[in-house]
């Protein structure tokens, strides 16, 4: 009988926890919504690219990036907007080299993963970075973790500074050859941090 009690009590639990998953909510995905969206343009100063392992920063005096964002309410943080073009003036590293910067695999896709109401901030990831830079004898590839694989920045938006802000990332050296060896080596891994002001005023949030 003790048995047959125990048994009982088992089958109970285990159909009283099957009922309560599946009463259960699933989790849903935040929603977004963007003011006015559209095309958008923007600047940074001062944006460098760092070797992490070697310390070797390469520097440059401006970067111009452009994208257009989606517009409406309801929207996936998912390539919630895209960079279209970017572009790099006057870039220099150790030694006086200047340096060519050229984006590759173009668009990037920005995406919106957190939303702070207090800060007017959201938190994000840029995926699908590629570059290339020359110069002096120097060129190099950067991308993600390996050869063939793009990079993840970590990236944020403040709605009262307009400032799309990246930093960080899976940046990795590769192709590296003539004078940049030393400075720069095959498998580093790399970090990018720039500021983009943008020309005109965009508001992202999520519920």
């Amino acid at each position: 009988m003790r048995k047959l009690t125990t048994s009982g009590m088992v089958v109970a639990a285990a159909f009283a926890a099957a009922a309560g998953l599946a009463a259960a909510p699933a989790y849903a995905a935040p929603t977004w919504t963007v003011t006015p969206g559209g095309a958008w343009t923007a600047k940074a100063a001062s944006p460098k690219l760092t070797d992490t392992k070697t310390g070797t920063k390469l520097t440059c005096t401006s970067s111009s990036a452009a994208g257009t964002l989606q517009s409406g309410s309801g929207l996936s943080g998912t390539g919630i907007s895209s960079i279209t073009s970017v572009g790099w003036v006057s870039c220099s590293g150790p030694l006086g080299i200047t340096f060519t910067v050229t984006p590759q695999g173009l668009p990037w896709s920005l995406n919106a993963v957190s939303y702070n109401s207090g800060t007017g901030v959201t938190t994000g990831t840029l995926t699908g970075v590629k570059a290339h830079i020359s110069g002096a004898g120097c060129t190099a590839d950067f991308y993600g973790p390996t050869s063939t694989s793009s990079a993840t920045l970590t990236g944020s938006y403040s709605n009262s500074a307009n400032t799309l802000t990246l930093s960080g990332g899976d940046l990795h050296a590769y192709n590296v050859s003539g004078t940049c060896l030393g400075l720069i080596n095959n498998g580093d891994a790399a970090t990018y941090s720039a500021a983009y002001v943008l020309a005109s005023s965009q508001t992202i949030t999520s519920p």
